[in-house]
């Protein structure tokens, strides 16, 4: 199976300190997700989300048949959280972000992105840079070095895998505490999502206010159903959060092996990442107290 990895083939252009070119600005959609402008082969301009679990640049099918400048090769075998399917991939790509601009990318083909999104990137394209992420003022920033302003953060451990980017957080149900890990996942538009075994093991659906049921598609087009309900608190480190919608599995054990942060609780915080991905640095920001998105 081809693998997704881009570590290793981020080209990055020359610097051009005179534009800035560290800065780059975002639009938060509605559905929490966040979209960047992009050029890819120097011709088509499309919107990717920024994706804190993804290791790759995709880009939807729809998308797909109204790009200029772009040769598909044949399908490879792909992993997604909702199942194994197969994807068309291009070898070959230039993508050029403001004035930030890499070459020799492969771009993935997918059904779905982010609403509103033509396809998605990681943390990957900022290998070996911090990472900020500035809700208030809707800009990504690349840091060469750790900025001053992490001082004034809340520093959280990160554990780094596969280039995954996990926290620690507690959740607080019938009085009893749970800390559990979760993926920071700002592909998902919702708050949080729990993981089959700890709705097995904290039984979360007989504790909480059961508020909505709906379907998730992954990328892929995978269907998942999921359950949504009100948590009474959870907190990262010392920051609390009180009753925030939830979502979650029941009868699917195993299926959900990751519980998720999303995007809904992602944008109530500026965010720092350091450029080794061993700790994030958290500060809550002019949407920690707007009303929950219907996600």
């Amino acid at each position: 199976m081809l693998a997704l990895l881009l570590c290793n083939q981020f080209s990055l252009a020359q610097d051009n300190r005179i534009n800035n070119i560290d800065t780059i600005p975002f639009t938060l959609t509605h559905h929490n997700n966040i979209s960047i402008q992009a050029i890819l082969n120097k011709t088509d301009t499309v919107d990717l989300m920024f994706h804190t679990a993804a290791s790759s640049v995709t880009v939807t099918t729809k998308t797909s048949k109204k790009l200029k400048n772009i040769e598909w090769n044949s399908k490879e075998d792909v992993n997604s959280w909702g199942g194994n399917t197969s994807a068309r991939y291009s070898e070959r790509n230039s993508i050029r972000i403001g004035n930030i601009e890499w070459d020799t990318i492969p771009i993935w083909e997918t059904t779905n992105s982010g609403p509103g999104t033509d396809g998605k990137f990681g943390p990957n394209a900022f290998e070996g840079y911090a990472i900020e992420l500035n809700f208030d003022k809707r800009i990504l920033i690349r840091h060469k070095t750790l900025p001053k302003k992490a001082n004034d953060f809340v520093k959280v451990p990160l554990q780094y895998k596969d280039e995954f980017m996990f926290i620690e957080g507690l959740s607080k149900i019938d009085g009893i505490n749970y800390t559990n890990k979760f993926l920071i996942h700002s592909g998902y538009g919702g708050t949080i999502l729990f993981d089959d075994k700890f709705v097995a093991e904290s039984k979360i659906g007989e504790h909480i206010e059961i508020t909505d049921e709906k379907e998730l598609k992954d990328s892929y087009g995978n269907v998942l159903k999921t359950k949504k309900g009100k948590l009474p608190q959870f907190s990262i480190a010392d920051i609390n959060f009180e009753y925030i919608p939830v979502g979650f599995f029941e009868g699917t054990i195993g299926r959900q092996q990751m519980s998720v942060i999303g995007g809904d609780l992602l944008k109530r915080f500026n965010i720092i990442i350091d450029s080794t991905r061993e700790n994030i640095y958290l500060k809550t920001n002019t949407l920690s107290n707007i009303i929950y998105a219907k996600i």
